[in-house]
Protein backbone atom coordinates (compact mmCIF):
# COMPACT_ATOMS: atom_id res chain seq x y z
CA UNK A 1 0.00 0.00 0.00
CA UNK A 2 0.02 -2.99 3.54
CA UNK A 3 0.18 -0.15 5.61
CA UNK A 4 0.13 2.30 3.13
CA UNK A 5 0.49 5.72 3.31
CA UNK A 6 -1.23 8.95 2.06
CA UNK A 7 -3.61 11.85 0.36
CA UNK A 8 -6.70 13.19 1.83
CA UNK A 9 -9.76 13.90 -0.03
CA UNK A 10 -11.69 16.68 0.67
CA UNK A 11 -14.66 16.27 -1.67
CA UNK A 12 -17.64 15.01 -0.24
CA UNK A 13 -18.06 11.31 -0.33
CA UNK A 14 -14.56 10.70 -1.41
CA UNK A 15 -13.18 10.20 1.85
CA UNK A 16 -10.73 7.59 2.58
CA UNK A 17 -8.57 7.69 5.88
CA UNK A 18 -6.38 5.28 7.83
CA UNK A 19 -3.53 4.52 10.21
CA UNK A 20 -2.88 2.16 12.68
CA UNK A 21 0.39 1.63 15.39
CA UNK A 22 0.58 -1.86 16.14
CA UNK A 23 4.14 -2.94 17.73
CA UNK A 24 5.82 -4.29 14.15
CA UNK A 25 6.61 -7.53 14.57
CA UNK A 26 9.15 -8.85 11.16
CA UNK A 27 8.24 -11.73 9.13
CA UNK A 28 10.21 -14.61 8.16
CA UNK A 29 10.24 -13.94 5.00
CA UNK A 30 12.85 -14.68 2.59
CA UNK A 31 14.05 -11.33 0.89
CA UNK A 32 17.02 -9.94 -1.60
CA UNK A 33 16.52 -5.77 -0.14
CA UNK A 34 17.91 -2.95 -1.98
CA UNK A 35 21.16 -2.48 -1.41
CA UNK A 36 20.44 1.52 -1.28
CA UNK A 37 23.39 3.32 -0.56
CA UNK A 38 22.76 6.19 2.62
CA UNK A 39 24.63 8.56 4.22
CA UNK A 40 24.28 8.97 7.88
CA UNK A 41 21.15 10.70 9.00
CA UNK A 42 21.23 14.42 10.35
CA UNK A 43 18.65 14.98 12.03
CA UNK A 44 18.13 18.88 12.14
CA UNK A 45 15.65 20.30 15.09
CA UNK A 46 12.11 20.19 13.69
CA UNK A 47 9.68 23.35 13.34
CA UNK A 48 8.07 24.32 16.11
CA UNK A 49 4.49 23.48 16.62
CA UNK A 50 2.91 27.23 15.86
CA UNK A 51 5.04 27.01 12.72
CA UNK A 52 3.75 23.68 12.16
CA UNK A 53 -0.30 24.75 12.90
CA UNK A 54 0.35 27.29 9.86
CA UNK A 55 -0.11 25.17 7.05
CA UNK A 56 -4.02 24.70 6.36
CA UNK A 57 -5.15 22.50 3.19
CA UNK A 58 -6.69 24.37 0.34
CA UNK A 59 -9.32 23.26 -2.57
CA UNK A 60 -9.41 25.69 -5.21
CA UNK A 61 -12.43 25.64 -7.91
CA UNK A 62 -11.45 28.05 -11.00
CA UNK A 63 -10.46 30.83 -8.81
CA UNK A 64 -12.12 30.36 -5.62
CA UNK A 65 -9.80 28.51 -2.61
CA UNK A 66 -11.49 27.56 0.85
CA UNK A 67 -10.26 26.11 3.47
CA UNK A 68 -10.18 22.47 4.69
CA UNK A 69 -11.92 21.57 8.14
CA UNK A 70 -8.88 22.01 10.59
CA UNK A 71 -5.32 21.44 8.71
CA UNK A 72 -3.47 18.60 7.49
CA UNK A 73 -1.47 17.93 10.52
CA UNK A 74 -5.29 16.55 11.60
CA UNK A 75 -7.52 15.85 9.02
CA UNK A 76 -6.46 12.22 8.87
CA UNK A 77 -7.85 11.79 12.37
CA UNK A 78 -10.60 13.61 11.28
CA UNK A 79 -11.30 11.47 8.51
CA UNK A 80 -11.00 8.36 10.86
CA UNK A 81 -13.80 9.89 13.07
CA UNK A 82 -16.10 10.86 10.24
CA UNK A 83 -15.70 7.55 8.73
CA UNK A 84 -16.46 5.84 11.86
CA UNK A 85 -19.47 7.75 12.41
CA UNK A 86 -21.38 7.33 9.07
CA UNK A 87 -20.40 3.44 9.17
CA UNK A 88 -19.77 2.12 12.60
CA UNK A 89 -21.54 -0.75 11.79
CA UNK A 90 -18.49 -2.43 9.87
CA UNK A 91 -15.77 -0.51 11.04
CA UNK A 92 -13.91 0.64 14.28
CA UNK A 93 -10.44 1.49 15.80
CA UNK A 94 -8.02 -0.28 17.13
CA UNK A 95 -6.54 -0.18 20.53
CA UNK A 96 -3.81 2.14 18.87
CA UNK A 97 -6.93 4.42 17.38
CA UNK A 98 -5.95 3.13 13.79
CA UNK A 99 -9.14 2.02 11.32
CA UNK A 100 -9.85 -1.74 10.80
CA UNK A 101 -12.59 -3.61 9.38
CA UNK A 102 -14.64 -5.13 12.07
CA UNK A 103 -14.93 -8.45 13.21
CA UNK A 104 -12.30 -9.45 10.49
CA UNK A 105 -8.39 -10.64 11.35
CA UNK A 106 -5.84 -11.50 8.85
CA UNK A 107 -3.97 -14.55 9.14
CA UNK A 108 -0.72 -14.68 7.01
CA UNK A 109 0.46 -18.15 6.01
CA UNK A 110 -1.46 -20.28 8.28
CA UNK A 111 -0.96 -23.82 9.53
CA UNK A 112 -4.10 -25.70 8.76
CA UNK A 113 -4.11 -27.16 12.36
CA UNK A 114 -4.32 -23.67 12.96
CA UNK A 115 -7.27 -23.24 10.79
CA UNK A 116 -9.12 -25.78 12.30
CA UNK A 117 -8.75 -24.92 15.68
CA UNK A 118 -10.15 -21.60 14.36
CA UNK A 119 -12.93 -22.66 13.12
CA UNK A 120 -13.67 -24.68 16.00
CA UNK A 121 -13.80 -21.62 18.28
CA UNK A 122 -16.21 -20.22 16.17
CA UNK A 123 -14.45 -18.39 13.15
CA UNK A 124 -15.18 -18.45 10.04
CA UNK A 125 -13.23 -17.62 6.69
CA UNK A 126 -14.06 -14.26 4.80
CA UNK A 127 -11.98 -14.24 1.91
CA UNK A 128 -8.66 -15.65 0.46
CA UNK A 129 -7.16 -12.61 -1.10
CA UNK A 130 -5.24 -13.35 -4.06
CA UNK A 131 -1.36 -12.41 -3.41
CA UNK A 132 1.54 -12.19 -5.50
CA UNK A 133 3.82 -14.97 -6.95
CA UNK A 134 5.41 -16.73 -4.05
CA UNK A 135 3.98 -15.38 -1.12
CA UNK A 136 2.54 -17.30 1.34
CA UNK A 137 -1.21 -17.48 1.58
CA UNK A 138 -3.51 -15.06 3.77
CA UNK A 139 -6.68 -15.57 5.06
CA UNK A 140 -9.11 -12.96 6.29
CA UNK A 141 -11.11 -14.48 9.15
CA UNK A 142 -13.87 -13.34 10.25
CA UNK A 143 -14.79 -13.34 14.11
CA UNK A 144 -18.17 -15.42 15.81
CA UNK A 145 -20.85 -13.00 16.51
CA UNK A 146 -20.42 -11.27 20.02
CA UNK A 147 -16.60 -11.22 20.49
CA UNK A 148 -15.05 -7.74 19.91
CA UNK A 149 -12.28 -7.86 17.05
CA UNK A 150 -9.20 -6.93 19.74
CA UNK A 151 -10.47 -10.17 21.43
CA UNK A 152 -10.83 -12.04 18.38
CA UNK A 153 -7.22 -11.28 17.14
CA UNK A 154 -5.93 -12.25 21.19
CA UNK A 155 -7.51 -15.34 20.60
CA UNK A 156 -6.34 -16.52 17.55
CA UNK A 157 -2.81 -15.87 19.21
CA UNK A 158 -3.37 -17.75 21.88
CA UNK A 159 -4.60 -20.01 20.06
CA UNK A 160 -1.93 -20.25 17.96
CA UNK A 161 1.21 -18.76 19.54
CA UNK A 162 3.55 -19.38 16.49
CA UNK A 163 0.94 -17.53 14.08
CA UNK A 164 1.00 -14.55 11.97
CA UNK A 165 -2.50 -13.01 12.89
CA UNK A 166 -3.18 -8.61 12.71
CA UNK A 167 -6.07 -6.58 12.00
CA UNK A 168 -7.92 -5.84 8.78
CA UNK A 169 -6.39 -2.55 8.90
CA UNK A 170 -7.98 0.51 6.17
CA UNK A 171 -5.60 2.85 4.99
CA UNK A 172 -5.79 6.54 3.42
CA UNK A 173 -5.04 8.99 0.96
CA UNK A 174 -2.09 11.29 1.69
CA UNK A 175 -2.66 14.99 0.90
CA UNK A 176 -5.64 17.57 -0.06
CA UNK A 177 -6.85 18.41 -3.86
CA UNK A 178 -8.56 21.01 -5.06
CA UNK A 179 -9.19 22.56 -7.33
CA UNK A 180 11.97 28.59 -13.18
CA UNK A 181 15.27 28.57 -14.98
CA UNK A 182 16.63 24.98 -13.37
CA UNK A 183 17.55 22.92 -15.99
CA UNK A 184 15.61 20.10 -16.83
CA UNK A 185 17.00 16.47 -15.80
CA UNK A 186 18.51 13.56 -17.82
CA UNK A 187 15.18 11.77 -16.63
CA UNK A 188 13.00 14.45 -17.43
CA UNK A 189 14.37 14.66 -21.21
CA UNK A 190 13.45 10.84 -21.70
CA UNK A 191 10.47 11.39 -20.10
CA UNK A 192 9.72 13.81 -22.87
CA UNK A 193 11.15 11.84 -25.62
CA UNK A 194 11.26 8.36 -24.61
CA UNK A 195 8.34 5.98 -26.91
CA UNK A 196 7.04 2.36 -26.09
CA UNK A 197 4.63 2.11 -23.19
CA UNK A 198 6.69 1.01 -20.05
CA UNK A 199 3.94 -0.09 -17.11
CA UNK A 200 3.62 2.06 -13.98
CA UNK A 201 1.13 0.73 -11.14
CA UNK A 202 -1.24 2.80 -9.02
CA UNK A 203 -3.05 1.15 -5.92
CA UNK A 204 -5.25 4.05 -5.12
CA UNK A 205 -9.42 5.24 -5.52
CA UNK A 206 -11.15 4.53 -8.65
CA UNK A 207 -9.92 7.38 -11.78
CA UNK A 208 -11.64 9.31 -14.07
CA UNK A 209 -10.61 8.15 -17.95
CA UNK A 210 -13.29 11.09 -19.08
CA UNK A 211 -11.22 13.79 -18.33
CA UNK A 212 -9.56 15.85 -21.44
CA UNK A 213 -6.35 14.69 -19.49
CA UNK A 214 -6.91 11.11 -18.99
CA UNK A 215 -8.74 10.19 -22.44
CA UNK A 216 -5.60 9.44 -24.20
CA UNK A 217 -3.80 7.60 -21.80
CA UNK A 218 -3.65 3.46 -22.05
CA UNK A 219 -5.26 2.54 -18.44
CA UNK A 220 -6.22 -0.80 -17.75
CA UNK A 221 -8.06 -1.10 -14.54
CA UNK A 222 -8.95 -3.78 -11.49
CA UNK A 223 -10.88 -3.71 -8.54
CA UNK A 224 -15.15 -2.88 -8.18
CA UNK A 225 -16.68 -5.42 -9.91
CA UNK A 226 -20.05 -3.37 -10.63
CA UNK A 227 -18.09 -0.98 -12.79
CA UNK A 228 -15.75 1.90 -12.51
CA UNK A 229 -16.02 4.67 -9.31
CA UNK A 230 -14.11 7.53 -10.11
CA UNK A 231 -12.51 9.53 -7.04
CA UNK A 232 -11.03 12.77 -6.21
CA UNK A 233 -7.84 11.20 -5.20
CA UNK A 234 -7.15 8.42 -7.54
CA UNK A 235 -7.63 10.69 -10.74
CA UNK A 236 -5.29 13.17 -9.25
CA UNK A 237 -2.71 10.91 -8.85
CA UNK A 238 -3.45 9.35 -12.15
CA UNK A 239 -2.84 12.60 -13.55
CA UNK A 240 0.23 12.89 -12.59
CA UNK A 241 1.51 9.87 -13.83
CA UNK A 242 0.02 9.61 -17.27
CA UNK A 243 -1.67 12.81 -17.74
CA UNK A 244 -1.57 15.01 -21.18
CA UNK A 245 -3.48 17.81 -22.04
CA UNK A 246 -2.79 21.28 -23.27
CA UNK A 247 -0.35 22.76 -20.69
CA UNK A 248 -0.45 19.63 -18.75
CA UNK A 249 1.52 16.58 -18.27
CA UNK A 250 2.34 13.52 -15.95
CA UNK A 251 5.70 12.48 -15.38
CA UNK A 252 5.44 9.41 -17.55
CA UNK A 253 2.91 10.32 -20.32
CA UNK A 254 3.67 7.25 -22.57
CA UNK A 255 3.66 4.75 -19.65
CA UNK A 256 0.60 2.23 -19.47
CA UNK A 257 -0.96 2.44 -15.83
CA UNK A 258 -2.16 -0.12 -14.20
CA UNK A 259 -4.68 1.06 -11.90
CA UNK A 260 -6.15 -0.91 -9.09
CA UNK A 261 -9.32 0.54 -7.43
CA UNK A 262 -9.19 -0.32 -3.77
CA UNK A 263 -11.85 1.70 -2.77
CA UNK A 264 -14.58 0.98 -4.96
CA UNK A 265 -16.41 3.89 -2.69
CA UNK A 266 -18.08 1.38 -0.13
CA UNK A 267 -17.03 2.07 3.84
CA UNK A 268 -14.60 -1.30 3.94
CA UNK A 269 -12.61 0.21 1.33
CA UNK A 270 -8.57 0.55 1.26
CA UNK A 271 -8.23 -2.30 3.67
CA UNK A 272 -4.45 -4.14 3.68
CA UNK A 273 -5.94 -7.05 2.09
CA UNK A 274 -7.53 -5.46 -0.71
CA UNK A 275 -3.71 -3.75 -1.21
CA UNK A 276 -2.61 -7.27 -0.93
CA UNK A 277 -4.95 -8.13 -4.19
CA UNK A 278 -3.65 -5.41 -5.90
CA UNK A 279 -0.04 -5.96 -5.25
CA UNK A 280 -0.78 -10.01 -6.78
CA UNK A 281 -2.33 -8.08 -9.55
CA UNK A 282 0.30 -6.35 -10.40
CA UNK A 283 3.15 -8.77 -9.77
CA UNK A 284 1.16 -11.13 -12.44
CA UNK A 285 0.96 -8.26 -14.98
CA UNK A 286 4.97 -7.41 -14.40
CA UNK A 287 4.73 -3.60 -13.59
CA UNK A 288 7.48 -3.19 -12.52
CA UNK A 289 6.88 0.10 -10.37
CA UNK A 290 3.61 0.93 -8.57
CA UNK A 291 2.70 3.78 -6.57
CA UNK A 292 1.19 3.61 -2.75
CA UNK A 293 -0.13 7.36 -1.73
CA UNK A 294 -2.06 5.53 0.81
CA UNK A 295 -1.07 5.51 4.73
CA UNK A 296 -1.97 3.55 7.42
CA UNK A 297 -0.36 1.51 10.24
CA UNK A 298 2.14 -1.57 10.08
CA UNK A 299 0.28 -4.91 8.96
CA UNK A 300 2.06 -7.93 8.98
CA UNK A 301 0.52 -9.53 6.11
CA UNK A 302 0.93 -6.27 3.76
CA UNK A 303 4.37 -6.22 4.37
CA UNK A 304 5.15 -9.88 3.60
CA UNK A 305 3.23 -9.03 0.32
CA UNK A 306 5.89 -5.91 -0.34
CA UNK A 307 8.79 -7.99 0.31
CA UNK A 308 8.11 -10.67 -2.02
CA UNK A 309 7.26 -8.14 -4.81
CA UNK A 310 10.50 -6.19 -3.69
CA UNK A 311 12.79 -9.16 -3.47
CA UNK A 312 11.63 -10.01 -7.14
CA UNK A 313 12.91 -6.53 -8.26
CA UNK A 314 9.52 -4.41 -8.26
CA UNK A 315 9.61 -0.92 -6.65
CA UNK A 316 7.21 0.33 -4.62
CA UNK A 317 7.35 4.00 -4.14
CA UNK A 318 5.04 5.32 -1.41
CA UNK A 319 3.90 9.06 0.27
CA UNK A 320 5.54 9.22 3.85
CA UNK A 321 2.46 10.86 4.91
CA UNK A 322 1.41 14.43 6.15
CA UNK A 323 0.90 13.49 10.59
CA UNK A 324 3.63 16.04 10.73
CA UNK A 325 7.48 15.68 11.67
CA UNK A 326 6.83 14.45 15.22
CA UNK A 327 4.58 11.57 14.21
CA UNK A 328 5.27 7.78 14.03
CA UNK A 329 6.73 6.34 10.77
CA UNK A 330 3.61 5.52 8.22
CA UNK A 331 3.47 2.46 6.36
CA UNK A 332 4.24 1.27 3.99
CA UNK A 333 6.58 4.07 2.97
CA UNK A 334 8.61 2.88 6.04
CA UNK A 335 9.22 -0.76 5.36
CA UNK A 336 12.42 -1.86 4.48
CA UNK A 337 12.70 -0.84 0.63
CA UNK A 338 10.00 0.60 -0.03
CA UNK A 339 11.13 4.35 -1.75
CA UNK A 340 9.48 6.87 0.92
CA UNK A 341 8.48 10.02 -0.38
CA UNK A 342 7.90 13.65 0.78
CA UNK A 343 7.30 17.04 -0.54
CA UNK A 344 8.33 20.40 -0.56
CA UNK A 345 6.48 23.69 -2.07
CA UNK A 346 7.63 25.82 -4.68
CA UNK A 347 10.16 27.58 -2.51
CA UNK A 348 11.86 23.77 -1.78
CA UNK A 349 11.06 23.75 1.46
CA UNK A 350 9.72 20.79 3.11
CA UNK A 351 5.91 20.94 4.00
CA UNK A 352 6.08 21.50 7.69
CA UNK A 353 2.60 18.61 7.99
CA UNK A 354 5.42 16.49 6.01
CA UNK A 355 6.38 12.79 8.00
CA UNK A 356 10.38 13.06 8.64
CA UNK A 357 12.61 9.95 9.68
CA UNK A 358 14.71 7.79 7.80
CA UNK A 359 12.46 6.07 5.68
CA UNK A 360 12.76 9.55 3.30
CA UNK A 361 14.80 8.73 0.38
CA UNK A 362 13.38 11.26 -2.25
CA UNK A 363 12.09 14.86 -2.18
CA UNK A 364 9.14 16.41 -5.06
CA UNK A 365 6.91 19.02 -4.97
CA UNK A 366 4.02 18.70 -3.34
CA UNK A 367 2.21 22.16 -3.30
CA UNK A 368 0.76 24.62 -5.40
CA UNK A 369 0.73 22.09 -7.92
CA UNK A 370 -2.17 21.47 -10.62
CA UNK A 371 -4.19 18.04 -10.70
CA UNK A 372 -7.09 16.63 -13.16
CA UNK A 373 -10.72 17.05 -11.17
CA UNK A 374 -12.71 14.22 -10.89
CA UNK A 375 -16.17 15.10 -12.55
CA UNK A 376 -14.49 18.26 -14.85
CA UNK A 377 -13.08 19.05 -16.77
CA UNK A 378 -10.44 21.44 -15.43
CA UNK A 379 -8.03 21.25 -12.83
CA UNK A 380 -7.46 21.06 -9.10
CA UNK A 381 -5.07 22.59 -6.61
CA UNK A 382 -3.35 19.62 -4.66
CA UNK A 383 -0.99 19.68 -1.42
CA UNK A 384 0.73 16.72 0.50
CA UNK A 385 2.92 14.04 0.34
CA UNK A 386 0.79 11.88 -2.12
CA UNK A 387 1.15 14.04 -5.01
CA UNK A 388 4.92 13.90 -4.78
CA UNK A 389 4.94 10.44 -4.65
CA UNK A 390 3.42 9.71 -8.17
CA UNK A 391 6.47 12.13 -10.18
CA UNK A 392 8.79 9.93 -8.18
CA UNK A 393 7.12 7.02 -9.58
CA UNK A 394 7.30 8.25 -12.92
CA UNK A 395 11.21 8.91 -13.19
CA UNK A 396 11.75 5.55 -11.97
CA UNK A 397 9.39 4.26 -14.39
CA UNK A 398 11.73 5.56 -16.92
CA UNK A 399 15.19 5.09 -15.53
CA UNK A 400 13.93 1.08 -14.78
CA UNK A 401 15.16 -1.30 -18.18
CA UNK A 402 12.63 -3.82 -17.87
CA UNK A 403 13.92 -5.08 -21.15
CA UNK A 404 15.45 -8.21 -19.57
CA UNK A 405 12.02 -8.65 -16.87
CA UNK A 406 11.54 -7.82 -13.56
CA UNK A 407 14.59 -8.34 -11.87
CA UNK A 408 15.99 -7.03 -8.59
CA UNK A 409 19.61 -5.61 -10.37
CA UNK A 410 17.38 -3.25 -12.72
CA UNK A 411 15.17 -1.60 -9.23
CA UNK A 412 18.26 -0.82 -8.16
CA UNK A 413 19.96 0.54 -11.17
CA UNK A 414 16.99 2.61 -11.35
CA UNK A 415 16.40 3.99 -7.98
CA UNK A 416 20.77 4.95 -7.98
CA UNK A 417 20.15 6.86 -11.26
CA UNK A 418 17.69 8.82 -9.64
CA UNK A 419 20.05 9.78 -6.39
CA UNK A 420 22.93 10.88 -9.29
CA UNK A 421 20.30 13.60 -9.95
CA UNK A 422 18.50 14.31 -7.08
CA UNK A 423 19.58 18.16 -5.67
CA UNK A 424 21.29 18.09 -1.86
CA UNK A 425 18.68 20.00 0.36
CA UNK A 426 18.72 20.46 3.79
CA UNK A 427 22.27 19.07 5.85
CA UNK A 428 24.47 17.36 3.16
CA UNK A 429 24.16 13.93 2.61
CA UNK A 430 21.11 12.06 2.96
CA UNK A 431 18.97 13.15 5.84
CA UNK A 432 15.34 12.53 7.35
CA UNK A 433 13.72 15.51 6.01
CA UNK A 434 14.65 15.77 2.27
CA UNK A 435 16.31 12.43 1.72
CA UNK A 436 18.75 12.06 -0.95
CA UNK A 437 17.23 15.62 -2.37
CA UNK A 438 15.10 16.97 -4.66
CA UNK A 439 13.73 15.40 -8.00
CA UNK A 440 10.92 16.13 -10.18
CA UNK A 441 11.60 19.56 -10.00
CA UNK A 442 10.20 20.33 -13.69
CA UNK A 443 7.30 18.02 -13.67
CA UNK A 444 5.21 20.24 -11.44
CA UNK A 445 2.33 22.13 -13.37
CA UNK A 446 1.64 25.65 -11.94
CA UNK A 447 -2.18 25.48 -11.30
CA UNK A 448 -2.29 29.43 -12.19
CA UNK A 449 -0.75 28.49 -15.69
CA UNK A 450 -4.04 26.85 -16.61
CA UNK A 451 -6.57 28.73 -15.60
Amino acid sequence: MLRLAALVLVAAGNTAVAQLHLPQVPLQVPQAPLQVPQAPLQVPKAPSAPDLMTAPGTVLRGAQSVLDPGNLLDVRRVAIRDRLRQHGNVLESDPAGELIVRSEVLVFAPDPAALDAARSAGFTIAAEPARPVGEDRIVVLRAPRGIATNDALQRLRSLDPKGTYDFNHVYLPAGATAGDSQQESALVAQVRARTGRPKVGLIDGGIDVRHPALRGANVRTSGCNAGPVPSVHGTAIASLLVGRARGFGGAVQGATLYAADVYCNVPTGGTASLIIEALAWMGREQVAVINISLVGPANRALEGALRTLISQGHVIVAAVGNDGPASPPLYPAAYADVVGVTAVDVRRQVLPEAVRGPQVLFSAPGAEMAVAASGENGYSRARGTSFAAPLVAGLLTVAYDASNGIQAGASQRAIEALMQEALDLGAPGRDPIYGQGLVAERLRVDPVALR
